[in-house]
């Protein structure tokens, strides 16, 4: 499991903090997660598995978790105050 760090800042003066998880165990390489990313976030890797390659660019969008087939990716999402 692989756990990246996004910090990210809201409209309306909040700090959000998020972790993307992937679960390579889970990862079949399906490409579906990279192709619903507004924001070019996540790639297809040499063992063709997704990785971050771009995490700066997250909008905590979560279309990627919303999509994994097999609940390999999570973003965790929380608000700092």
């Amino acid at each position: 499991m692989h756990k990246y760090i996004v910090i990210k800042c809201l409209i309306g003066g909040y700090d959000m903090k998020s972790t993307i998880t992937i679960k390579k165990e889970r990862c079949k390489g399906c490409n579906i997660c990279v192709k619903f990313c507004p924001k070019k976030v996540l790639a297809l890797g040499t063992l063709g598995m997704v990785e971050v390659v771009n995490g700066e660019a997250c909008i905590v969008c979560g279309q990627c978790e919303m999509r994994c087939p097999d609940y390999a990716i999570f973003v965790d999402k929380k608000v700092e105050e």
